[in-house]
């Protein structure tokens, strides 16, 4: 049995943002008409090391196309000298049950969250929104503002991180490749009154910006709290945005941006519009006004990495990517 090997390289090479972002519209839409198997992640906590391990299996039936991701959160990483996120994808043969590739995780990750929340604002933001803000300066901010350029003519990009050494590496690296301003925030304040977009991809457990700060009319793509107990958006905001979500069951399990706000009894599960499938199927509409909130939660679906990981393996046959061994 021979197995193709792809890095993290070999992934972003293989797939542009672009399609990236088509592939999510794809497999959001077969999610939400009932063409995927997602059993809940399964996480192993392992307390000791500060660490989550997630495995991530799914089907897309529509499509043919199965994967499993083991992404793993360690936060005593980082003061050694290592990576947060370790992450492996292997795409499995749908036909047969033979694995047939295995990619890096993390790089995947971050561009089909990124893509995610591309679709999520070609599908919701205003036409005409110009000017992006990004919270947190580390990899899923990267791909977060990646993402929202190639849908909408942004001229200009606010980021704002605790740490604001990172962030000035983070605006320099991003101004260069997107060929556009990216400005240093002082505070969240000065990112999010600018803005038409807003990305949040920080592991925060407090709110990372005031309602009172977000003007009407913008999109917000969160996408860095992931469990029960996390938030980056006021419930203020949650309240007054029309609210879509990647996946109902696991946004009830696991969104603490949704999920606190009914424990304080201030919204019901009704609040929640629609999830991003039914938007890209056509099955419900998206924005309805230039000047309401739209909110889009994401704690990330398997059939993000089904969908990737597919296209990714499939560019790579093509451009002759990666190293194939046999087992």
């Amino acid at each position: 049995m021979n197995i193709l090997i792809l890095s993290h390289h070999d992934v972003r090479q293989a797939l542009p943002m672009r399609e990236a972002i088509e592939a999510m519209k794809r497999a959001f839409a077969q999610l939400s008409t009932g063409q995927a198997e997602v059993p809940l992640r399964v996480p192993v906590h392992v307390p000791r090391h500060s660490g989550l391990t997630l495995f991530m299996p799914a089907y897309l039936a529509a499509d043919d196309q199965m994967a499993v991701k083991i992404v793993s959160v360690f936060h005593d990483n980082p003061a050694q000298g290592l990576p947060l996120i370790y992450a492996l994808v292997v795409v499995i043969d749908a036909r047969t049950g033979a694995p047939v590739a295995a990619m890096e995780g993390a790089s995947l990750t971050a561009l089909r969250t990124g893509a995610a929340s591309g679709a999520a604002t070609d599908l919701l933001a205003r036409p005409d929104a110009a000017v992006a803000a990004v919270f947190g300066a580390g990899v899923q901010g990267r791909t977060q503002l990646e993402a929202v350029c190639a849908v909408r003519p942004i001229r200009e990009a606010w980021v704002y991180d605790l740490d604001s050494q990172r962030a000035q590496v983070y605006a320099r690296e991003m101004g260069g490749l997107l060929g556009i301003p990216v400005h240093v925030a002082a505070g969240p304040a000065e990112a999010v009154r600018r803005a038409d977009v807003v990305c949040t991809a920080t592991t925060s457990s407090t709110p990372v910006f005031d309602d009172a700060d977000i003007r009407p009319g913008t999109h917000i793509n969160a996408v860095g709290a992931y469990t029960p107990q996390m938030r980056e958006v006021p419930t203020e905001t949650v309240l007054r945005a029309r609210v879509v979500i990647d996946h109902r069951t696991a946004s009830l399990a696991e969104a603490g941006d949704l999920l606190i706000p009914i424990r304080e009894g201030r919204m019901t599960e009704e609040h929640i519009w629609a999830e991003l499938g039914e938007i890209a199927a056509g099955l419900k509409p998206g924005r309805m006004s230039s000047e309401e909130v739209t909110l889009f939660k994401s704690v990330g679906v398997a059939v993000q990495d089904v969908a990737a990981a597919a296209a990714v393996l499939e560019a790579a046959r093509r451009q002759n990517l990666g190293v194939e061994v046999a087992l």
